[in-house]
C-alpha cells in the first residue's frame, strides 16, 4: 500500500550515502529486514531500500521511518536533493524480514556496506529484549564507514530498567573492519569471528560475494548456530514482478523481492 511520508531529515552521512528520516503510516512494516519502494518523480526506484529503523504509529502520533541510501543511479541522486517537509510516496511492509525470536542469548550481526542498515533496527529490538548483541560491521574505507556510532549508543538508550528473562543486561559490542585497514581490523567482516566468543544465532546483510565466504566462515567457527541472510543485492523492482529476483533454494525458486529478502542460510546456496 502507498502511504504519503513527510521529510523530517535528509542528510550526508558517508561518503555517496545518506539518512532519511520520515514520519507517516509504518503499521504496515512489521519486522526489522523489511524493505520500502520509494516513487520519485512519478517512478518508484528500480530498486527498492531496506529500512534502517522504524516505529508504528502511537496514539495520535504518526510512526516514524529511517532509510539510508546510497547515491548510484537517477532515483537515488534526485532522493539526496528532496528537502525537510518535503512529500514522499513510499510502498511500506514489503518482504519478510528477521526473526527475533530465533535469536537465543547472544545472537551476531554481520553488516557490509549499504548491508548495514537493516541491522540496526534488528539490534534496537534485540537490546530491548534484553539480549547482549555482538555486531561486526565491514566498508571498503573509513569514508565509507556509517552508524557505528549508534550502533554504541544503544547501550545508553536501553541502560535503565532493560533486562533480559534470565537477569541479563542488554549489550552491544560493536566490531569493525575496513579493507583498508583505516579502521578496525584490517581485512572483512569474517576476519573479525575471532573476536567472537559465543553465538546462538546469527544474522547477516551485505554483498553476495561477502555472504558466501560469511556461511562457509561460520560453519567453521560457530558449527551448531543457525543464521539468517538478507540477499537484498537480489531485489529487482520489490514486486517480484520481474522475476529477475529469482533464485534457486532447497525448496525450489523463490523471489528475493516477495519471499525474501531474508531466508534461512541453510536454504539459500550462495
Amino acid at each position: 500500500m502507498e502511504e504519503e511520508f513527510i521529510i523530517k531529515e535528509n542528510a550526508l552521512i558517508a561518503q555517496d550515502v545518506y539518512k532519511m528520516r520520515l514520519k507517516g503510516d509504518t503499521s504496515r512494516i512489521t519486522m526489522p529486514g523489511q524493505f520500502v519502494n520509494v516513487r520519485v518523480e512519478g517512478m518508484f526506484l528500480r530498486r527498492p531500500i531496506s529500512v534502517c529503523d522504524f516505529d508504528p504509529p502511537f496514539g495520535s502520533e504518526e510512526g516514524r521511518l529511517t532509510l539510508i541510501y546510497k547515491v548510484v543511479g537517477k532515483g537515488t541522486d534526485r532522493m539526496s536533493t528532496m528537502k525537510v517537509g518535503e512529500q514522499v510516496n513510499i510502498l511500506t511492509g514489503l518482504g519478510h524480514g528477521y526473526d527475533i525470536n530465533a535469536a537465543g542469548a547472544r545472537p551476531l550481526l554481520i553488516g557490509g556496506g549499504v548491508g548495514v542498515p537493516p541491522l540496526y533496527g534488528l539490534a534496537r529490538r534485540l537490546v530491548r529484549a534484553g539480549k547482549i548483541v555482538d555486531v561486526i560491521l565491514g566498508f571498503n574505507t573509513a569514508a565509507d564507514a556509517f552508524l557505528i556510532n549508534e550502533f554504541e549508543g544503544l547501550n545508553d538508550l536501553y541502560e535503565f530498567g532493560c533486562e533480559g528473562f534470565d537477569g541479563s543486561k542488554p549489550e552491544v559490542r560493536v566490531h569493525t573492519a575496513t579493507a583498508s585497514g583505516e579502521l578496525g581490523k584490517k581485512g572483512f567482516v569474517t576476519d573479525c569471528l575471532g573476536q567472537i566468543d559465543e553465538c546462538s544465532h546469527y544474522y547477516a546483510c551485505g554483498p553476495i560475494p561477502m555472504l558466501k565466504a560469511l556461511k562457509s566462515a561460520m560453519g567453521e567457527r560457530f558449527p551448531k548456530a543457525a543464521g539468517e541472510l538478507s540477499l537484498e543485492e537480489r531485489m529487482g523492482c520489490g514486486f517480484g514482478a520481474c522475476v529477475g529476483c529469482s533464485i534457486e533454494t532447497a525448496s525450489g525458486y523463490r523471489k528475493v523481492c516477495t519471499d525474501g529478502p531474508v531466508f534461512p542460510e541453510s536454504e539459500v546456496f550462495v
